[in-house]
């Protein structure tokens, strides 16, 4: 990158907000789990929409590549740039102000670099609820989250980060800005053009604010684990709890006595809260605007009753906020769990809840044909039949020689997922590592509306390329 051209971004932005210096660059350059390390010619961290604009006009001219980056949580290397060197990567993090709240209207409007964490607290000082959940929320960006239509745990109850925006305000690819940062429920007139922007991951346009969905603070919560002979019962469950509870169930979540154990040896303070092991259990949680003991009481009958059918072998109902958090603590530390384990192969796949079981059986028979010793740890969102079906290496296995058969089972359980009428990517993106498989999921017709999209809004190539599809 010429001299003249990081003086300009520095005349933008300012000085101090354009990094070129390697060792300062580098924690924007890889990838949480390392599987994407890149190069840049610079950091540019823009403070206003109206430099991001500036930013584009200029990259727009000079035919500079841009990678959009929020908290750099991603699992997909959308965030990542290659290893080429010439690109900028333009990290939002700057632009992190609460613009306003309106609790009448239940929205929250912010700009992209607000972490979700962040969001959720200002949602809850004006006694309201953003429901969006992941466990990288104090790090993840409202931008991010967007960008790449984040899932997380209540989406069974509230839906996918995409059922929460009213609004959006985009700056496209030649600088030009679209205020489109509307708090309307209702408004039919004509195209909705932020569903373009939203799960676009950055390369359509750049994603600098957002008008968010509030709902009513939940005034209780009642929350469980059970354990479940297998996936099937846990389906059931799912259906009776929800009949019994007239859907108040927020949250349903599948693991297995694998993944227990990886926490409960790993995670300090962690614990079983059942006395007797259980090939599967479920994290389930309700939530009322009424009174807690009422929905406590409700959980607790319908966990008897299906005791009483075989469908729980025993249950823990938590008797406190505390309690309730360190049951979370067991669902949320999974995959971080995994790492002190070895390598680690994952999978966001998503089916029909109804195809659940027989996608685990089809899954866990074919792994274990491929490399017998390997260690499964399916775990996730069954409400809303997304599986995290991740396999760690077996005992002894040297972890890069487990890790280079990461494309095989890829696409061995990537494969049987769409047979069941599923999907490979449920909630992370597809970034790079899923970019090439593109082409076999999606129809001519397809893949033509999405580069004939690409190529309209972002003509010269110039956002985040070599993501998501190939042009």
């Amino acid at each position: 990158m010429s001299g003249d051209l990081l003086q300009h971004l520095r005349d933008i932005v300012g000085d101090a907000a354009v990094t070129t210096n390697v060792t300062d660059m580098a924690p924007y350059l890889e990838e949480r789990r390392g599987l994407y390390v890149g190069k840049a010619a610079a950091i540019v961290r823009p403070g206003s929409t109206a430099e991001v604009s500036a930013v584009m006009k200029l990259a727009h001219e000079t035919g500079t590549i841009v990678v959009p980056q929020g908290g750099n949580t991603g699992l997909v290397g959308g965030q990542t740039p290659d290893q080429s060197g010439e690109a900028i990567v333009l990290n939002l993090s700057r632009m992190n102000a609460v613009r306003g709240i309106d609790a009448q209207n239940n929205t929250l409007s912010v700009d992209a670099g607000v972490t979700l964490a962040a969001a959720q607290d200002a949602a809850a000082a004006s006694e309201r609820l953003f429901p969006l959940s992941l466990a990288s929320e104090g790090t993840c960006q409202i931008g991010g989250n967007l960008a790449t239509n984040a899932g997380g745990t209540a989406v069974l109850h509230y839906g996918n980060a995409r059922d929460l925006v009213l609004g959006l305000e985009i700056v496209l690819a030649d600088g030009r800005i679209w205020d489109g940062m509307r708090s309307l429920r209702k408004d039919n007139t004509g195209y909705d053009l932020k569903q373009l922007f939203l799960g676009s991951e950055g390369t359509l346009g750049i994603i600098t604010g957002a008008v968010l969905k509030l709902f009513p603070a939940p005034k209780s919560h009642a929350t469980a684990i059970a354990a479940v002979p297998g996936p099937a019962e846990a389906v059931s469950l799912l259906r009776q709890i929800e009949a019994d509870s007239g859907g108040a169930i927020t949250s349903f979540e599948l693991m297995p006595r694998i993944g227990i154990e990886m926490v409960t040896t790993h995670v300090p303070g962690a614990r079983d809260p059942l006395s007797d092991p259980s090939p599967w259990y479920v994290l389930v949680e309700l939530s009322s605007g009424g009174d807690g003991a009422q929905i406590n009481a409700l959980l607790e009958t319908s966990l008897a009753a299906a005791i009483e059918k075989n469908w729980v072998s025993d249950a823990a109902v938590a008797q406190s906020d505390s309690q309730a958090s360190a049951f979370w603590q067991l669902r949320e530390a999974m995959s971080d769990a995994q790492r002190h384990e070895g390598g680690s192969i994952k999978h966001d796949v998503s089916v029909p809840i109804s195809n659940i079981t027989l996608f685990l059986e089809r899954a866990l028979q074919a792994v274990h044909a491929e490399l017998p010793n390997i260690r499964p740890v399916p775990f996730g969102h069954l409400g809303d039949g997304n599986i995290h079906f991740n396999l760690s290496q077996p005992i002894g296995m040297d972890s890069e020689a487990f890790l280079q058969q990461w494309t095989h089972f890829n696409h061995l359980v990537h494969g049987i997922a769409l047979g069941l009428g599923g999907s490979i990517s449920a909630e992370h993106g597809i970034g790079q590592l899923k970019r090439d498989e593109m082409a076999t999921l999606k129809s001519d017709v397809e893949l033509d509306l999405m580069r004939t999209l690409k190529r309209t809004l972002d003509p010269k190539g110039i956002l985040n390329p070599g993501k998501v599809i190939s042009v």
